[in-house]
């Protein structure tokens, strides 16, 4: 926005709590309102920025997002909190620049098909998305053998799986390679963010699961790949810097001239590449696992693995129970989340829709229950 004065108008800016660099925001970009979920921090917003539109909670968020003023909506709330407003969004036909993974992860064939409906553009913002975009364009569907999404290990792809259970919270919110929030950060230290890529992509490409593979790449330099069938592999490459794929999704089919960090090859180190060790890093595997029940399982693992990062952040739980508590959510669900959900009508849709806010309850519940039962026969 500040690189391209004049081309953008912000309408909407939303956040939870931090109200302090929301109001320096308000003070450079004059939103119509701004969304504060936390009341007593609205509250405080509205005494600071007078005149300035101060809406409050999860409905506000819709609103925000279905305003007729909005033509764009840049989803990047942090999980199932973003379902709500992209489904909105998409009924009205806005285009989707999309970082919030686990709205697909866990209604992806409901947005698609509200998307074709509507003819709402889903673009993805993630740099692997953003990079199999990027390779696919001109490309038959039919010609793609597989798609190759990079992972940069986190912070302990190096580090001896026995020592795992002394993982602190700050250990683990140090990524090498990207600034991040935590509990994304928390999610590529477990692998678990790249298991919700793969269902992502599933939905983003029109792709099984089985043509969705993920490769170790510590430098976070190819962003991912794309490998066709007569053996041709186009991949992306550039510095890790996000402005490049939001960019490319406000922007999508056009490119402008910035200048951002270049990548000098002269200057990259040399390219490695490893198969994900699942042993060391479980997420993976559940996640893949889920994608292929399909169902609610997406929807269970999301939310479990929500609740088990919040308490490992709140030192709570430890880093490996964090892939445990979503494996026993995930055995636990009950037999009927294995049904396939509706999208054939608007009533299908909504019968759906209403399951999914029930699993994702449902899962939420039976993870704190459980982590605090561990918790309390270990005391």
């Amino acid at each position: 926005m500040r690189r391209n004065p004049g081309r953008y108008k912000v309408e909407y800016l939303t956040t939870n709590r931090q109200i302090d660099k929301l109001e320096e925001q308000i003070r450079e970009f004059s939103p119509r309102a701004v969304v504060v979920l936390d009341e007593d921090k609205a509250d405080e917003l509205g005494k600071r920025a007078p005149g300035t539109t101060v809406l409050t909670g999860k409905d506000a968020l819709v609103q925000a997002a279905a305003a007729k003023e909005v033509d764009t909506l840049v989803g990047a709330l942090v999980g199932f909190a973003g379902l709500a407003p992209t489904i909105e969004a998409i009924k009205q036909g806005k285009r989707i620049c999309i970082a919030n993974k686990e709205s697909l992860v866990v209604a992806g064939e409901i947005l698609t098909t509200l998307a074709h409906e509507s003819g709402s553009e889903i673009i993805p913002i993630d740099s692997e998305h953003s990079a199999i975009a990027q390779c696919l364009v001109g490309e038959e569907l039919s010609s793609i053998k597989r798609i190759i999404l990079t992972a940069s290990g986190g912070p302990f792809r190096t580090r001896a799986k026995e020592t795992f259970a002394d993982i602190t919270v700050e250990d683990a919110l140090k990524h090498p390679n990207w600034v991040m929030g935590q509990k994304i950060t928390i999610d590529s230290a477990t692998l678990m963010n790249k298991g919700l890529e793969v269902i992502e992509a599933k939905w983003l490409f029109n792709l099984p699961l089985s043509k969705v593979d993920v490769v170790v790449h510590p430098g976070s330099i190819v962003h991912s790949f794309v490998e066709f069938v007569d053996g041709s592999v186009k991949a992306q490459l550039g510095a890790p810097d996000m402005r490049l794929p939001i960019q490319y999704a406000l922007e999508y089919p056009r490119r402008l001239a910035q200048e951002y960090d270049l990548l000098d090859l002269l200057q990259t180190r040399p390219l490695e590449f490893h198969a994900p060790d699942t042993e060391k890093f479980p997420a993976l595997r559940l996640a893949r696992e889920a994608g292929e029940k399909g169902g609610l399982y997406p929807c269970v693992l999301n939310a479990a693995n929500e609740i088990a990062v919040e308490l490992f952040l709140d030192r709570r739980i430890g880093f490996t129970d964090i892939p445990s508590l979503v494996e026993t959510a995930l055995q636990s669900a009950p037999e009927d989340f294995a049904a396939h959900l509706l999208c054939g009508s608007s009533e299908d849709i909504a019968y759906s829709l209403a399951r999914i806010f029930e699993a994702d309850a449902w899962a939420r519940t039976f993870t704190r229950e459980r982590a605090a039962a561990l918790s309390a026969a270990t005391v």
